[in-house]
């Protein structure tokens, strides 16, 4: 109880901290948004519903996209939503989105100050202006896209980067394809998460997400059975378990992020260690808050 109480705390410290800044800076011209149902009871996890609008959108279509996000309707009030847009939008998403959705980068920098990263953008600069929660580790990142991807020790930096800089982390994991038909998926996440176990105290994975992404779903339109994704989140709990401690295993949300969609969401969401998901392509049509209301 002391530890879930210490968690608490931290994670209310980090949330005061961006809420003040959004307050001041971007929060004024955000309609509130609506609420609905009751909030997690004790001792249960509240969902994380993240959306990753990727290397998308022009002014237009995300202007588009915020009015229908603000029309949508209430958002029940045992999940947690945020958006992570590119740069770009993030000035018009911090000042239109309806403020029940928060506000996340897909990225931020290894250097813990601002300084000479040209092309770069700093974690505290993030924090600054308004931004809330940030993905690090995902796999088209880990990938590379014609440059040299990030490999397990650079994810975990940046991981710890962002969390004392006061952002929250969706840290991203997961096997290709040919991984899991060898049979090596927990061997490909595990390996993903020890640097991040190594680095982080037990007080910073209290704003920590696991992003369970198994690479051969995310855009294919493949999706693991809600049975396999369940095999696979139960099996990262037990290793933060084993790893980190049975208090944070029993804390932290772990999202699933292959594909999933209004038409899926609902079976995926109702399995034990599923916590939500990251959403791709969904996440930039009404459809986003088809898998939100997934939980009911």
């Amino acid at each position: 109880m002391q530890f879930v109480k210490k968690i608490g705390e931290e994670a209310k410290k980090v949330s005061d901290k961006v809420e003040a800044k959004m307050e001041k800076i971007v929060h004024k011209g955000r309609p509130k948004g609506l609420s609905v149902g009751e909030p997690a009871a004790d001792g249960e996890r509240t969902y994380l519903i993240g959306g990753n609008w990727k290397c998308n959108g022009t002014m237009a279509s995300v202007a588009e996209l915020v009015k229908t996000f603000n029309d949508a309707g209430p958002i029940p009030a045992n999940v947690d939503v945020a958006i992570c847009a590119p740069y770009i939008h993030l000035g018009v998403v911090l000042s239109t989105l309806r403020a029940d959705i928060a506000i996340g980068a897909q990225n931020s920098g290894l250097s813990e100050k601002m300084g000479a990263y040209t092309g770069e953008i700093c974690a505290s600069q993030l924090v600054d202006a308004g931004v809330e929660w940030v993905i690090i580790g995902h796999s088209e990142r880990r990938e590379g896209f014609g440059m040299a991807g990030e490999d397990e020790e650079l994810c975990a930096k940046k991981l710890k980067v962002a969390l004392d800089a006061g952002l929250k982390v969706m840290f991203a994991i997961g096997e290709k394809k040919e991984e899991r038909e060898s049979g090596v998926t927990m061997e490909v996440c595990a390996k993903q998460l020890e640097p991040a176990a190594k680095l982080l105290s037990e007080e910073d994975w209290a704003n920590v997400a696991i992003a369970y992404e198994p690479v051969w779903a995310i855009g294919t339109g493949l999706t693991a059975t809600p049975e396999m994704a369940q095999e696979t989140h139960k099996s990262i709990r037990e290793w933060v378990a084993e790893n980190v401690s049975a208090e944070v295993a029993k804390a932290v949300r772990i999202q699933y992020g292959g594909s999933m969609k209004g038409a899926n969401a609902k079976e995926l969401l109702a399995q034990p260690d599923i916590d939500g998901g990251l959403i791709g392509g969904a996440s930039l049509k009404a459809d986003f808050f088809n898998v939100i209301n997934g939980v009911l």
